[in-house]
């Protein structure tokens, strides 16, 4: 049985219709490019990390609670402490590149560093901070 040979034209095309001259892939790469930078242009950085498979369950249970940006930002504050905000500690820290610390090495930094502290430019933020690192991280002492 011979069949007539139908028109490319006529065959029903699957899927949504071309809206395109760009290929379905080169669509998706322009898109996910656009969607790049208008989160760069609002401040937003895209961020992995590896965890063990229970870890990461743990933590995107969590990123689903109503709060957990609040938590986050509580929980950085107090374990992560930006060196530039502490007038004596961005002195102490003078030849390093990060702009953050970890709140012990904070504490350590000021410990070794101690004799360097100018405690006339100390302000009241920065004695909290020392007060605060001083008792969790040294037992209530300062060893200087």
């Amino acid at each position: 049985m011979n069949r007539p040979a139908r028109h490319p034209a006529a065959t029903p095309s699957r899927g949504r219709p071309k809206t395109s001259a760009l290929s379905r892939a080169e669509q998706l790469r322009r898109a996910k490019r656009a969607q790049r930078a208008r989160a760069r242009a609002r401040g937003l950085v895209h961020y992995q990390m590896k965890l063990p498979r229970e870890d990461a369950e743990r933590l995107k249970a969590g990123v689903r609670q109503v709060d957990f940006a609040r938590r986050l930002m509580a929980f950085l504050r107090e374990t992560v402490i930006a060196v530039d905000d502490y007038e004596n500690l961005k002195a102490l820290c003078w030849n390093r590149s990060e702009r953050y610390l970890a709140a012990e090495e904070a504490f350590r930094v000021y410990e070794r560093n101690w004799r360097h502290v100018d405690h006339k430019r100390l302000s009241n933020a920065e004695r909290a901070l020392i007060a605060s690192l001083r008792d969790r991280y040294g037992n209530g002492v300062l060893n200087v």
